[in-house]
């Protein structure tokens, strides 16, 4: 995605700086905030397509800055920590982050990652219905639009692109590795934790009963299946 602006967020002016001239070489446009707060201000004042957001920042945190970013947009959030615990990484997934990259890193792996965010459809899913039913449960893939029992419910842009892909390859079992790598991009594999974090979550959202689901099913040692009931 040539000329994507990006937010870099992060209290340390020299880590900006690095990033910022490194990105500008790239052919990205980029802004830059000292805090969660400023960081609000400009995504409300300017149109940024991903944020790099640092998670350990006095202030509000990169935590909280995520949550907010995340109930107001659909924008990609990369979290950048120097944190390395899957607690850590499953709490930020649950805050809203679509990757969480962990400090020190290497700039060709933070290139990497900020082209896996921007890379909206990754995957082909020639095979998907323009809408699918689970229940009181319906997805409008054409409209992005979820309903479930007639109330709408809002999916991030991760949700619907695993969602997508499933029902492109229903009543099939999804290993985790070609999961994520529809998903997220070839780069990834090993990510186990950022599938149960939005499993989870699209279970809540569209399950009857997300302790017992019935449509988005565990298979154990493997991945997951989508079980699309008969008509």
């Amino acid at each position: 995605m040539t000329n994507a602006r990006i937010l870099i967020v992060d209290d340390e002016p020299q880590i900006r700086r690095v990033m910022r001239t490194t990105l500008v070489a790239r052919g990205y446009m980029v802004g830059t905030a000292r805090d969660g707060e400023e960081a609000l201000d400009k995504v409300r004042e300017e149109r940024f397509d991903l944020v790099l957001l640092d998670i350990n920042m006095p202030g509000m945190g990169g935590m909280e800055t995520c949550r907010i970013l995340r109930s107001q947009s659909d924008i990609p959030i990369v979290i950048l920590s120097i944190r390395n615990s899957e607690k850590e990484k499953v709490e930020a997934l649950d805050a809203g982050a679509d990757d969480y990259v962990t400090k020190p890193f290497s700039m060709p792996e933070l290139l990497a990652r900020i082209r896996a965010a921007l890379r909206r459809a990754p995957m082909a899913t020639t095979g998907t219905p323009e809408v699918l039913t689970l229940g009181g449960t319906i997805i409008n893939f054409g409209a992005r639009r979820v309903t479930v029992n007639g109330v709408d419910v809002r999916l991030t842009p991760k949700e619907f692109e695993i969602l997508r892909y499933f029902a492109a390859n229903p009543d099939v079992a999804i290993p985790h590795t070609k999961l994520l790598q529809a998903v997220w991009g070839p780069d990834y594999g090993d990510e186990v934790e950022y599938l149960r974090v939005f499993i989870n979550q699209l279970r809540k959202k569209i399950e009857p009963d997300p302790s017992h689901p019935s449509y988005l099913l565990t298979e154990p040692w493997i991945g997951y299946r989508l079980i699309i009931p008969k008509s």
